[in-house]
């Protein structure tokens, strides 16, 4: 396994809309596996793979203190949900940003797993306002672009002082 680059902002990828996965092989599996190396590496709890440069809709998530509950979903959709939350979120992309983002309470999520394989599952809480950071990802929206205009300003101000150094792979 290996660390990969992540996309940080506003790298342009990151706003692109990715492309259902249609190919369930080794290399799928492989890069979920690198992904979840990276985001444990970053202390992250969730991964898109456009973060990553491919545009694709697929991500890993482990929202376990002890990092020993992956979950990778493939081609991800929400088809119920309910209640609210508003809560703070910060992403990979943007380290050391934190903002308040309003989102669903509770999903019920149907997906595919790396072989292709349907899943659904229901989410709650952390684990779903996980798995809707990681599919607005895959819609090339970034957490900061759900906020208001003066959040909106807030974060610009804050872009300028700030300059982001890419890790070395």
């Amino acid at each position: 396994m290996s660390i990969l680059k992540v996309l940080l902002y506003p790298d342009e990828r990151l706003f692109q809309k990715c492309e259902p996965v249609t190919v369930f092989d080794d290399k799928l599996a492989k890069t979920t596996k690198d992904m979840l190396e990276t985001m444990y590496a970053d202390e992250g709890c969730g991964l898109a793979a456009s973060q990553v440069g491919i545009m694709k809709r697929f991500c890993v998530i482990d929202v376990s203190e002890t990092h020993t509950e992956p979950l990778i979903l493939v081609n991800p959709e929400i088809v119920s949900h309910e209640g609210q939350v508003n809560c703070s979120e910060g992403c990979l992309s943007i380290p050391d940003y934190r903002e308040m983002v309003k989102r669903f309470q509770k999903i019920k999520v149907v997906a595919q797993d790396v072989k292709g394989e349907k899943i659904e599952l229901e989410a709650e809480d952390l684990l779903s306002r996980c798995i809707q950071h990681e599919m607005d990802h895959m819609d090339g929206i970034m957490f900061v672009d759900r906020g208001s205009p003066l959040k909106k300003q807030i974060f610009k101000r804050w872009m300028k002082k700030h300059v982001f150094v890419e890790k070395e792979s």
